[in-house]
């Protein structure tokens, strides 16, 4: 893991006790810095990780959070709100003079038309706009999410499978092992995307979820309509070319999960 940045302040990381957050912040304090946690509700101290409550979209306890940090995760993340939650944290952030702001975002935030993929695209040109050094992380869908969807879709008595829907899933882990080498790092703007090892459309997901439980379901497939499912379809949701790609696959994740 890179440690480039001669910082002796503490980190501060927004969702910090999330899928992600939960794996960047060890990785920070085994490293040796100090890390503060933005959460909404109040947490105890402990192992090196100092918490402080607040709530981003409604820009409450912002300021306190960042007040002597230099570098900024903003790890944090909802099914809206987040552009709210960004714009925030950047003047709070402008306010208390931040070093490095780091921001992971999703990989086809500029192309995929739907609300919460132009809500990332907007917090991306917040922290680029900020006047603040930045680097900016696209991932590809976890497969944290990904077990979840296709356990939703598994206990269906048919399965719906869109055409041309395609995922390319990447372990958390990887993805945390990653931001924690850029927030240690130079600021580097706009980086390699960070995808999973294979393309899997949502029918192999879910195939694969439910031959890992010992299960079967008839599929049928059906079409997306509209703008949405032709974007699918052309894969903005894919890595490009320079992407990076993690080390742990779908059916890895799945057996460690199950077993």
């Amino acid at each position: 893991m890179a440690q480039t940045n001669a910082s002796h302040g503490p980190l501060l990381v927004t969702g910090g006790t999330g899928t992600l957050g939960s794996l960047v912040v060890p990785l920070l304090r085994a490293a040796g810095h100090p890390v503060r946690v933005l959460t909404r509700t109040a947490r105890e101290d402990a192992d090196g990780v100092a918490y402080t409550s607040g709530d981003l979209v409604a820009d409450r306890g912002v300021d306190a959070a960042v007040e002597g940090v230099e570098t900024v995760l903003h790890l944090a993340g909802g099914a809206k709100g987040d552009d709210v939650a960004t714009r925030n944290l950047v003047r709070a952030a402008k306010a208390a003079r931040v070093r490095h702001l780091v921001l992971i975002s999703v990989i086809g935030a500029d192309t995929v038309p739907l609300g919460w993929f132009r809500a990332k695209l907007e917090a991306e040109r917040a922290v680029a706009g900020s006047g603040l050094p930045w680097t900016v992380l696209r991932a590809a869908q976890f497969h944290e999410l990904a077990f979840t969807v296709a356990g939703k879709l598994a206990g269906l008595p048919v399965v719906p499978v869109p055409g041309g829907l395609r995922w390319q899933p990447v372990d958390s882990r990887d993805v945390a092992q990653r931001l924690a080498g850029l927030a240690l790092g130079e600021p580097a703007g706009l980086v390699p995307d960070l995808a999973g090892p294979d393309v899997l459309g949502l029918g192999d997901l879910t195939r694969a979820y439910l031959r890992a439980h010992g299960r079967r379901r008839p599929m049928l497939p059906v079409r997306m309509p509209g703008k949405v499912g032709r974007a699918y379809r052309a894969g903005v949701n894919l890595s490009r070319d320079g992407a990076l790609v993690g080390e742990r696959t779908w059916e890895a994740f799945l057996a460690e999960r199950v077993r």
